[in-house]
């Protein structure tokens, strides 16, 4: 018998050991059949590789100024060294160094931003997809009210209210966008709650609450990933444009929109100070914008059917 219980477990073991690399290879070929989703994947990976070991990969303190350094040009020009190799601002602060650490900050900001609108976008969804009637009213009577406020505007009143800080700019964007996925959520829900599985846990007295989460929830996880892998980039682009309008991240902190601003009276001069950081920007959301392709393609099931 105790042999009989060994060799079971360990053909369990095995089995579930072989699941996990078998839907691993299978990923990776969907990604590889993809060459746009081949290069965000890549591309991203690279962002977040630089954020995290941004005070390793940084050659000097992106803060530290050096007058004696004032506005040395890339090494490739004339007058450029190998000590700074994207050139130095008006400061004599290190290029390079700065859109390292400045990689840091626009992900913390464009990922936890889109986690909070996530969060709160899928409860409401959620709640007023599945109920329906007057609570589906009211929440969607509040979606529309933040719609008819352009988010933009919202977000620079309280930025001029209160400190900007990375914080803020997380709590201030994150508030403006859930309505998104609010919207998308619930039209989904109301297509799930409709389905036979679910009717079938209504009709043997499973709580609404146990429904929602273990039966509804993971049917939409799909699109919330979609959506979240977009919004990222475009919350990007928002941070560093309020960065550039000097209500976003200020000094010392680092950000790309910050260089953008310091940069923008040197455009016919000292053309580095700007265009590095423009094309960081640009980089990393076509980056994000590839991979988001690649897995609405991949996740969903009415794209999937139509190939």
């Amino acid at each position: 018998m105790e042999a009989k219980l060994k060799t079971s477990t360990l053909v369990e073991t095995n089995l579930t050991k072989g699941k996990k690399p078998g839907a691993l290879i299978r990923w990776v070929k969907l990604l590889l059949q993809s060459k746009t989703g081949t290069v965000g994947f890549f591309v991203v990976l690279g962002v977040i590789v630089v954020a995290i070991f941004a005070d390793i990969i940084a050659p000097h303190d992106p803060t530290k100024n050096n007058l004696e350094a004032m506005l040395q040009p890339p090494v490739w020009l004339d007058g450029g060294t190998s000590t700074y190799i994207l050139g130095t601002d008006n400061l004599g602060r290190d290029i390079l160094s700065r859109i390292i650490h400045g990689t840091r900050v626009s992900l913390l900001v464009g990922v936890f931003s889109v986690i909070l609108a996530g969060i709160i976008g899928i409860v409401v969804g959620i709640i007023s997809g599945y109920y329906g009637g007057i609570i589906d009213n009211i929440l969607m009577r509040i979606v529309d009210s933040f719609l008819a406020i352009p988010s933009i505007l919202f977000i620079l009143v309280v930025l001029a209210v209160f400190d900007p800080s990375i914080f803020v700019l997380i709590i201030v964007i994150g508030f403006t966008n859930w309505v998104t996925y609010a919207r998308v959520v619930r039209s989904e829900v109301l297509s799930i709650k409709e389905r036979e599985f679910v009717k079938a846990s209504r009709s043997i007295g499973t709580k609404n609450r146990t429904i929602m989460a273990k039966h509804i929830f993971p049917n939409i996880v799909s699109s919330f990933i979609v959506i979240s892998t977009l919004s990222v980039a475009t919350t990007i682009i928002l941070e560093a444009s309020l960065s550039f309008l000097g209500l976003g991240i200020q000094p010392p902190d680092v950000s790309w929109g910050g260089m953008l601003t310091d940069g923008r009276n040197y455009l016919a001069t000292n053309w580095w100070l700007a265009t590095f950081p423009g094309i960081a920007i640009t980089v990393t959301v076509l980056g994000i914008i590839f991979l988001g392709d690649w897995l609405r393609d991949v996740l969903d099931p009415r794209i999937k059917g139509r190939k």
